[in-house]
């Protein structure tokens, strides 16, 4: 037939996927639904995966794959991304769309919220009429039965023409009923939607020159009508042509609402007859806690306080792990160092593994891991009880003011944890344009990796003299005023690419507010450390091994008596001191490029001479070599500056090459970040010395 999509602007996107039945009796069986709607929590029950959930929309953008058995099959499950529509306005939804439409699945499970039953149904009606091959499976029905609505199974079933199983995505026992019905499965009808008549006469029309097995032949006719797909059948094409004829009595604005108003009055005639409410008000604690944190005067407050909060905790309860960390791995080198003795190894060898690898390894664990395991299941806290979106719902205006869109408010929160997890954040974010523009202003705000310097340079320079006031709370609200900073330069950033190199009007933002649950306490802990925290700290352990190399290399073969690693200082001191740090300090950061962690160890291992990095445990003493050095308010000021803005760690580096493609961009999110981090140094020079001049 020859037909071709209008991809009206956007790549289209890739409907083919490596799927294969398991077996004759095999099945593929594809989960659909609207966003958070516990779609992939239900594959994860199934399968035994780990696809990673959140109670937010946008978190799975990509397919997944598993496997479920019964004693008659083995079904292969595709976990699809969120969709409200077939009609794609985003790329996770292009992706469903053509997976749904290709035919690989011999099952389509539409997974619907019982809570808002009659909005999810209009995917599942869109589905069950390009398919006989449908499942409906209504979830969240103890959080429906919380709130007294009662959903009837029978009645959906009779109404739609499709098998209806009931569920509750968070008690796996509660699945035995979906696999059954799954796996015994053997086909239906393709559901029939009453359209307006000249519609209807339309669609008929065009299904007439279609193939009468094709199953979707309704919803093709319905997108060559529209526009949607075109066709080089000059056949097919006369009886489009006759068909849109027959449309003209309809006013055209409204011709492609047609389909849309039938389908969302056939949704609210199901659930007038299926779903019944035996509480009112049951929404009014969740208004209450949304006049809260979305209201105009206590949102931007309730997210300061909520950020506070985290940063204290996340200080105060570092500090402890990571002393004690740092004691079992200096015991652990001791017996290392002895067998490596006894073994015969040479002092060099020996060197460049205790000293160099070893150290800067173990170093990075003890101070990257703690601040992660505080971080990240504070975060995935908020992300479960549904406080996240709230937070890109009050940070949409800012970002549309910069011309950019509100989800990248969730990518920035990423960030907090690990930028390169930020970074592939970003694929949530419809817009290629918005979404180059939150790749490459992700790094603005500090990652765990550097809060420790952060809240030493803090500690030693700004709240170690101060008395009368708890020292960590005020470290945190030190703290959350340099990330404050970091935010504030992502916005200036991103206004300044939208009228430079990435201009453009800002997408329209729909987000929908999921309610708020309270979280799962072990799910989040699981999630947090495995998904993030694990997965982070590998990353990063990756990196660091051949950075601890170089680094002793560097600290270990001298020349006329100094280290290559002072010398090279050295060589850098002009432009360092013009920027208000010193040589060191540039080649410290350009050393650990790999991880942010291992910065300071390598200024004080260049300023003792010593033979690998040095550790910051003990702050007084850290604090008498910097002020030995040359450090005074100034350089502290400066080096807290450019170590909140300058170029990416390798890692967020590699994931920015990734989730680009290019070059030219990776180049420039390393550019961008750096250039504001020096203006900064320059600016509070200034600043400071028109004080110094003033007093």
């Amino acid at each position: 037939m020859g037909l071709t999509r209008n991809s009206t602007g956007r790549a289209p996107a890739d409907p083919t996927i490596s799927v294969r039945r398991v077996g004759e009796k095999g099945k593929i069986v594809a989960f659909a639904g609207n966003p958070n709607v516990g779609k992939s929590t239900l594959f994860n029950g199934l399968t035994g995966m780990k696809q990673h959930t959140g109670n937010w929309p946008g978190k799975t953008v990509e397919i997944a794959r598993g496997y479920c058995s019964t004693e008659d099959c083995v079904m292969t499950l595709v976990d699809l991304p969120g969709t409200y529509s077939l009609l794609a306005h985003s790329r996770e939804e292009e992706v469903a769309r053509d997976f749904l439409c290709s035919g690989l699945a011999d099952l389509v499970v539409v997974v619907c919220d019982a809570t808002c039953l009659e909005r999810n149904l209009n995917l599942a009606i869109q589905v069950a009429e390009i398919t006989p091959n449908v499942l409906l499976c209504v979830n969240l029905m103890d959080e429906a039965a919380r709130k007294g609505i009662r959903v009837c199974p029978e009645v959906l079933s009779r109404r739609l023409g499709v098998p209806v199983v009931t569920t509750d995505a968070r008690k796996k026992e509660d699945l035995s009923a979906l696999k059954q019905a799954m796996a015994g499965y053997s086909g239906g009808q393709v559901l029939r939607v009453p359209y307006a008549q000249p519609l209807e006469q339309a669609i008929s029309l065009v299904m007439q020159m279609l193939p009468s097995d094709l199953p979707n032949a309704r919803w093709k006719s319905r997108r060559l009508l529209e526009g949607e797909e075109k066709t080089e059948d000059p056949g097919l094409q006369a009886a489009v042509e006759e068909g849109r004829s027959l449309l003209q009595s309809v006013p055209e604005k409204k011709r492609k609402d047609l389909a849309a108003e039938a389908m969302v009055h056939l949704a609210e005639s199901v659930c007038r007859e299926a779903v019944t409410r035996t509480k009112s008000g049951y929404r009014d604690g969740d208004r209450r806690l949304d006049r809260f944190f979305t209201g105009r005067r206590t949102g931007y407050a309730a997210m300061l306080l909520m950020l506070g909060v985290v940063f204290w905790i996340t200080i105060v309860g570092a500090n402890g792990i990571s002393d004690r960390l740092s004691a079992g791995f200096a015991w652990l080198e001791r017996i290392l160092r002895r067998i490596c003795v006894q073994s015969g190894m040479a002092p060099e060898i020996r060197g460049l593994l205790m000293d160099g690898i070893y150290r800067v390894l173990t170093w990075v664990v003890s101070v990257m891991l703690p601040p992660m395991a505080i971080f990240f299941p504070l975060f995935t806290l908020l992300e479960d009880a549904g406080v996240l979106p709230r937070i890109a719902y009050n940070l949409d205006r800012p970002f549309q003011c910069c011309h950019a869109c509100g989800k990248q408010a969730l990518t920035m929160c990423m960030g907090f944890g690990c930028n390169a997890a930020g970074v592939s954040g970003c694929r949530i974010i419809d817009s290629p344009r918005e979404r180059l523009l939150a790749i490459l202003t992700n790094s603005f705000v500090p990652c765990n990796g550097r809060f420790p310097a952060l809240l030493l340079l803090i500690t030693l320079f700004f709240t170690g003299s101060v008395t009368g006031f708890p020292a960590s709370v005020l470290s945190a609200l030190l703290l959350m005023t340099v990330i404050l900073l970091g935010v504030g330069a992502t916005f200036l950033a991103t206004r300044l690419l939208t009228v430079t190199f990435l201009r453009g009007v800002p997408s329209s933002f729909t987000l929908e507010l999921p309610p708020y649950r309270k979280p799962r306490i072990g799910n989040v802990i699981v999630r947090s450390v495995v998904d993030r925290t694990l997965f982070v700290l590998g990353r990063a352990v990756v990196s660091a091994a051949p950075a601890g190399m170089i680094i002793y290399l560097l600290g270990n073969y001298p020349r006329q008596g100094e280290s290559l690693l002072l010398q090279f200082g050295r060589i850098l001191q002009p432009a360092g001191a013009f920027f208000g740090l010193d040589g060191v300090i540039l080649l410290a950061f350009l050393v650990g490029l790999p991880a942010n962690e291992i910065v300071i160890p390598i200024v004080l291992m260049a300023y003792t001479q010593a033979g690998s990095p040095v550790s910051m445990g003990d702050t007084a003493q850290v604090g008498q070599i910097l002020l030995q050095n040359g450090w005074n308010l100034e350089r502290a000021v400066c080096t807290t500056l450019f170590f909140l803005m300058h170029w990416p760690c390798a890692t967020t580096l590699l994931t920015i090459r990734k989730e680009t493609g290019s070059l030219k961009w990776t180049g420039i999110a390393a550019l961008l970040p750096t250039a504001f981090g020096l203006m900064s140094c320059l600016l509070a020079r200034g600043i400071l010395g028109l004080i110094r001049w003033l007093l």
